[in-house]
Formats: C-alpha cells, sequence, structure tokens
C-alpha cells in the first residue's frame, strides 16, 4: 500500500511536470495559435482513443458540457500564451480554485468559511499584481484572456463533480474533437510543418496533453487531495522556468509576485481546508 502511495505521488508530480512543457512547445511553434491547437487536438484525441478505445467515445450532455469547457479553456491558454508571457497564461489560468471556493458554496448549499473568503480576497490581491506594469511584458488584452481560461477551468472542474469517474476522459477526448473542428479553418491556410514542427506537435498533444492527463488519473486515485493539488502546483511554477530557459522569455517581477501570493494561498487554502475536515474524524 505504501508503495502504491509513493508511486501515485510519483505519478501526479511527474504529470504536473509533464503539462509545465505546454509553454515553452507553443511559444517555439512559429504558427498562430489555432493551427498549434488543431495539431495537438488531433495527437491527443488519437492518443485518448488508443489508450480508452470505447470509453473515450462515450458521449452524454454532462460529457458534452465538459468537453465544451475544456476547449475553451485549451482556445484561451494557447491564445494567451501567445499573446501574453507562458508565466501569466499558466498562473492566471491557476486562478480557477478562487472561483471554485467561491461558488461551490452557492452550488452545493454549503457555507462559505471565513477562509474562502480570505483566500477570494488575498488571490484577487495577486491577481491584481499582475496587471502592474502591464504585467512585466505580457499585455492586458492577453492577461485577461488568461483569466477567463481560469474561469473555464473552473466551470469544468465543478460540472465534473456531476460527471462519473469513469466519464473524465471522455470529456477530454471530446473536447479535444471539437478544437480540431473549431481550429480546421486555421489549419487548411497553415503551411505544411517540417520535422522539428511535427516533434513538438506530438510532445504537445501525445505527452503534454495525453501522458500528462494519464499520470495525474493514475496519481490521483492513489493520493490524497491535498498532496495530488499541492504537487500539481509544480505546472504553474515550471512552466515559466522552462519558457525562460528554452526561449528566452523573462517573467516580470509583478508577475512573480503576484504568482506567489496566489499559489501560496492557495496552499495555505488546501491544508488548512483538509485539516479542517480531518479534525471531527479525530475527536472523541
Amino acid at each position: 500500500m505504501k508503495n502504491q502511495h509513493t508511486l501515485g505521488i510519483l505519478a501526479v508530480l511527474i504529470g504536473a511536470t509533464v503539462w509545465s512543457t505546454g509553454g515553452l512547445c507553443i511559444k517555439l511553434l512559429p504558427y498562430d495559435p489555432y493551427t498549434i491547437l488543431f495539431y495537438r487536438s488531433i495527437f491527443a484525441a488519437l492518443t485518448f482513443l488508443a489508450f480508452f478505445r470505447q470509453r473515450a467515445l462515450t458521449l452524454t450532455p454532462i460529457i458534452g458540457t465538459v468537453g465544451l469547457q475544456y476547449a475553451g479553456l485549451a482556445i484561451c491558454f494557447v491564445v494567451a500564451t501567445k499573446t501574453t508571457t507562458a508565466a501569466n497564461a499558466v498562473l492566471l489560468q491557476y486562478t480557477a480554485p478562487i472561483y471554485v471556493f467561491l461558488l461551490e458554496p452557492i452550488l452545493f448549499k454549503f457555507k462559505l468559511t471565513r477562509l474562502n473568503i480570505i483566500t477570494v480576497v488575498v488571490c484577487f490581491v495577486g491577481m491584481l499584481l499582475f496587471f502592474a506594469e502591464d504585467l512585466g511584458g505580457g499585455n492586458v488584452k492577453g492577461n485577461l484572456i488568461a483569466l477567463l481560461s481560469g474561469v473555464l477551468l473552473a466551470a469544468m472542474m465543478i460540472t465534473q463533480r456531476f460527471n462519473r469517474m469513469e466519464h473524465y476522459d471522455a470529456g477530454i477526448f471530446w473536447g479535444n474533437i471539437f478544437i480540431a473542428l473549431i481550429c480546421l479553418p486555421w489549419y487548411l491556410k497553415s503551411a505544411t510543418p517540417t520535422l522539428e514542427h511535427w516533434a513538438l506537435f506530438f510532445i504537445l498533444g501525445v505527452i503534454q496533453i495525453g501522458v500528462g492527463y494519464m499520470l495525474f488519473n493514475y496519481g490521483l486515485k492513489r493520493t490524497l487531495a491535498i498532496e495530488s493539488v499541492l504537487l500539481a502546483m509544480m505546472e504553474p511554477i515550471l512552466n515559466p522556468v522552462w519558457v525562460f530557459v528554452g526561449y528566452g522569455e523573462k517573467p516580470g517581477m509583478w508577475t512573480v509576485i503576484g504568482g506567489l501570493v496566489i499559489l501560496g494561498m492557495l496552499a495555505v487554502q488546501v491544508i488548512v481546508g483538509e485539516k479542517g475536515r480531518q479534525k471531527p474524524e479525530v475527536q472523541l
């Protein structure tokens, strides 16, 4: 059992690290965001179909909704990464838990805790720091698109609560199919990829989305929720590092400060919230 837990932690950690390579690949590809999205979604959909087969093809109203939400957040993230800095794009997407903490009590009829309110306020301050000095090299349009990706990610996280766990992968599969259909016109006008570009598309679709998702899902079943959430924060931490090393894009000072404020507060929320849930179980 201990070995399974260790494997779970490693899987989540590696999965988050694999996810973090997306920003660099997107920056290196000399294509518009929608052409990149088309190729990535085709590779990702084929990967899910190869691994999950018939299960990936399942389509229900909830799966379709998740797919549309995934398509929206993926499009916003790639467009934001091309428009603003990679650090801004991924860190602003990770504001998603803020909206979940705010909306869950309303949607599921339980009390909004003081910790949730503090988390939302502190993270909102962190978000404002991103807009200081035009986000240290980014721009307002790209930042707003990145914020929208965070809203859509939160919506998908909440919708998945109504979905069956065995259907999670189907939602991502159909999301990639929707993306391919939306981005088809850009693909038809694009130049033929070089061998290097094919390699980057392969990494984005098969490795970053396909393998990254499967590793995270494997680890999620073998770790505590608190562990998986905290380990997943490796993605927004490493994403700008890879982009800086491989592309030379340096995050602005306010981006780093705002990101630390948001990630730090979310970590506190998860740790304290988890302890609060465990407390009644140990009381006599």
